[in-house]
């Protein structure tokens, strides 16, 4: 028996291991998605009670007993207030990210297809757009309109939009000169019918799978508008505006600011994995 024989097995064991061990942890992204989604569809099915109920008496209790995430400075449940709070953290980023997606799709079919002149004038509006810093850029819309959650929605979206217009444009460009839409020109099919039937449906795919990856930065610049004081007023329960109120308190109660914190991290990590497993899937049947 060769060396070689001997080593097959252990190479097809060894990449059972790794095939493995991603295909779980995409599970358990995805499963604490789901999770997510069925608390902010349904909170009160895990929190039984108002998440801005006092009680000055349990100010500041760590975690136990009646209160398994402690309580706040106000004596309110950090339980419910983080289960009442993925609701407004988690539409934060989902609007974000429809809004910029919509725009996008908009801007980069108008660029790919409007002619020189307007791919020209779009584009280099774009580019102005992507040479800002992200966070920048939202706070300059946010100082123009205004705070609040519907106005942050719009400044994440203002940033984010550049990115899923460049990646339209790209798409159609391509389509647009490949053999299927050649044919059916020549078949007679309009404008329209090319644009729904043909060029939308081809340029979905990788425009969903950015758009899942990008959730999380939405999710994650939401929360930041909030720590600073620019989403969802209090006492409204919301992970950036905890999290902001918990830093006060770390040295004597750091359970405040770390469980907001963890969800936040916990939700955008799973979102990453997801998307860059949809990512490699898509990819994969491209090539």
């Amino acid at each position: 028996m060769t060396t070689s024989t001997l080593a097959a097995p252990a190479v097809v064991v060894g990449r059972g291991r790794r095939r493995r061990a991603p295909r779980a942890g995409v599970w358990a992204a995805a499963a604490f998605l789901l999770a997510v989604t069925v608390i902010a569809v349904a909170p009160g099915l895990v929190a039984h009670g108002s998440p801005d109920l006092t009680d000055a008496v349990a100010a500041l209790r760590p975690p136990g007993g009646g209160h398994p995430l402690g309580t706040d400075a106000n004596g309110r449940d950090m339980f419910t207030r983080i289960v009442y709070g993925t609701r407004p953290s988690v539409l934060a980023g989902l609007a974000a990210t429809a809004v910029a997606v919509t725009g996008g799709t908009l801007v980069g079919l108008l660029a790919a297809l409007g002619g020189r002149v307007l791919d020209e004038v779009a584009m280099r509006l774009v580019d102005i757009l992507l040479s800002l810093p992200g966070l920048l850029l939202a706070l300059l819309v946010i100082a123009i309109v205004g705070p609040g959650t519907l106005n942050a929605v719009f400044a994440i979206a203002a940033y984010t939009l550049p990115g899923y217009a460049r990646l339209v444009r790209a798409q159609t460009m391509v389509i647009r000169r490949s053999g299927y839409v050649e044919a059916a020109v020549s078949l007679g099919l309009t404008r329209a019918g090319i644009i729904t039937r043909h060029v939308l449906p081809n340029a979905f795919a990788p425009l969903l799978v950015v758009a899942t990856i990008e959730v999380g930065t939405a999710l994650v610049a939401a929360s930041s508008l909030s720590f600073l004081g620019l989403g969802p007023k209090p006492p409204a329960p919301e992970w950036g505006a905890m999290l902001s109120a918990g830093r006060d308190y770390f040295s004597v109660a750091w359970w405040v600011a770390v469980f907001p914190g963890l969800a936040i991290t916990l939700t955008v990590l799973s979102v990453t994995v997801v998307g860059r497993h949809l990512q490699r899937r898509v990819e994969g049947r491209l090539s």
